[in-house]
């Protein structure tokens, strides 16, 4: 290809010609300082290129150079406890090279290229192969088993491999038409890597979150949108998420959201000890991280990059939550780069694709048989935050979210300002997998699992009902059993809904606990009815004790349940006084 040069600059975009020869999508190095970019546009022989890095002092007339590959990312050993940002580079190693900011032209691989791995292969020489096969092992972080599988689209005879200590590109063996197979492969982020087929979702992941455990569950391999206003909790509910969901591997993307919330999860994250394994919850969690004040271009691939790591974990069998936060500021990104490309602007000023964009990224998520041997199944449950201008969630992103994913956490600026964490608006949200999800549930909580969810509903749909006659008679003027209900319900969002996301007996909670809690309020509301059908009136009901009890119980730890249940139904026999 000829030598192209800039004919014009606008912000993160820039047109070059003659660039006929490029492909769309192709990754360039842009002007003296070799600032990496992609091809977006070719029109005749002039291109246009998103630049992912900053382009202050970028001049008409520096040249371009086309790389022949797409926007890749490095995947292998040494991705867990990482901390890149929104194009894949690691930023401890570019830091380490550049100081504390990116200087703009910096390239690091993924991976550590010198780091070497004990591989220990599964298979021997002459055995045939094929994209997906598991070669070998290795152990990543402690406890974690790295799959190390042939790339996809990849056959033929194993020639020759060994075990021993290798770095990520350092081949092991080889086929016998000359391939090298190493611990690392590529892969375009912007392609779904392939499966060989797509799962029934049944299996809950599970939050520890009781207002989504129980009322609104997410399966795995599934999708949710969590859109909420200024203040109402989401990046709060998404670290909670990462911190405490049990899935194998958690993938973090900071989309766009403010530096100051990053360096809080950097700071955290590698302090924090898994309840579920005792090791660093920085062993399974990969982040990527792309500031408000990063360049626009490199948040919108931000999430692809994610994806993609999420992706490669979930073919090793690997259960994979990918947390990102948010696709507003991923919605804001493609608007800005659209008008720069001065598309037809569609609703509210995102380009008109913005619903095919969405509905390609959430279709990432699922349940998914890997390819190649042995048999192992996966899944990708795909959790973003979204936030509404305004907390209007009929703006185009929350919308177009709402038409593909399975369910809908909407947080209430209301219940925020009330202290309520996580804020969640009951009457709003939803979830299609709750019937799929609820024999997992009832075989390892309760056998009256989907009962009691319905239970909870109707109770918080009667006292939304109440609370509003409440307010224009007073809550005195009506009947001792909808008092009752009310005090009920009171109970229900403190004890049942509500969490501390800084306790840690409360942070997270088992299913035995949510199921337990809510148990025990259903019984709190039954006996008091049975004391008001004995004659009883509502003011001479003992409430206060179970309630406290009930407080009590909600953080108290999980070998202390029984005792605690305990109480609280000997309680529950002195309501009538």
């Amino acid at each position: 290809m000829s030598t192209a040069r800039l004919v014009r600059i606008s912000g993160a975009l820039a047109e070059a010609e003659p660039l006929a020869d490029a492909a769309l999508y192709e990754l360039v190095r842009v002007g003296e300082r070799g600032l990496l970019g992609e091809v977006v546009r070719i029109s005749g022989d002039r291109g246009t290129v998103q630049i992912f890095e900053e382009t202050t002092g970028l001049r008409v007339g520096e040249r371009l150079a086309a790389t022949g590959n797409a926007l890749t990312v490095e995947l292998g050993p040494g991705l867990l406890g990482s901390v890149l940002d929104g194009i894949g580079r690691p930023l401890q190693r570019v830091a380490d090279a550049t100081g504390d900011f990116i200087a703009p032209g910096t390239s690091a691989p993924t991976l550590d290229a010198g780091r070497r791995w004990a591989f220990t292969p599964v298979i021997a020489s002459g055995a045939p192969v094929r994209g997906g096969d598991v070669l070998g092992t290795v152990t990543e972080r402690p406890g974690f088993v790295h799959r190390v599988m042939v790339p996809p689209r990849v056959t033929g005879q194993v020639a020759a491999i060994a075990a021993g200590e290798y770095t990520v590109w350092q081949p092991f063996g080889r086929l016998e038409d000359g391939t090298g197979l190493t611990l690392a492969q590529s892969w375009p982020v912007r392609q779904p890597r392939p499966v060989a087929s797509h799962l029934a979702l049944h299996q809950p992941l599970v939050t520890g979150q009781r207002v989504f455990d129980l009322l609104f569950p997410v399966a795995e391999g599934g999708s949710v949108a969590v859109p909420g206003g200024f203040g109402t909790g989401k990046t709060v509910i998404e670290q909670s998420l990462a911190k405490y969901a049990a899935a194998d591997i958690i993938v973090y993307v900071g989309c766009g959201e403010r530096g100051n919330e990053m360096a809080e999860v950097l700071e955290e994250f590698p302090r924090l000890v898994d309840q579920r394994t005792g090791r660093s919850v920085m062993d399974r969690t990969v982040l990527l991280v792309n500031t408000s004040n990063m360049p626009v271009a490199a948040r919108e691939a931000s999430v692809y990059v994610g994806v993609t790591i999420a992706e490669y974990y979930r073919d090793m069998g690997y259960r994979v939550a990918l947390m990102a936060d948010s696709l507003s500021r991923w919605a804001e990104a493609l608007r800005e780069i659209g008008a720069r490309l001065q598309e037809m602007p569609g609703e509210e000023g995102y380009p008109t694709y913005l619903g095919n964009r969405l509905g390609k990224f959430y279709e990432r998520a699922g349940h998914v048989r890997a390819c190649g041997a042995p048999e192992r199944d996966g899944a990708l449950t795909v959790i973003s935050a979204i936030s509404p201008p305004g907390g209007d969630f009929s703006e185009p992103v929350t919308q177009a979210s709402l038409r593909v994913v399975g369910a809908l956490w909407a947080l209430d600026p209301e219940l925020a300002h009330q202290r309520q964490f996580p804020a969640v608006d009951w009457e709003t949200s939803y979830s299609l997998y709750a019937d799929a999800t609820a024999p997992w549930f009832s075989e390892r909580a309760g056998g009256d699992w989907l009962q009691l969810r319905r239970a909870m509903l109707e109770l918080l749909q009667r006292d939304r009902e109440l609370r509003e006659i409440a307010t224009l008679v007073g809550s005195e003027a009506l009947q001792d059993g909808d008092r009752l209900l009310l005090e009920v319900a009171r109970v229900v969002r403190d004890t049942v809904l509500g969490q501390s996301a800084y306790d840690p007996n409360d942070a997270l909670s088992s299913i035995e606990k949510t199921w337990l809690l809510a148990t025990l309020c259903r019984e709190l509301l039954a006996a008091g009815q049975r004391a008001l059908d004995g004659g009883t009136a509502f003011d001479q009901l003992d409430l206060a004790v179970p309630r406290r009890l009930l407080a009590d119980l909600r953080r108290a730890a999980d070998s202390e349940l029984a005792a605690g249940a305990a109480a609280v139904r000997a309680a529950l026999a002195g309501v009538a006084r």
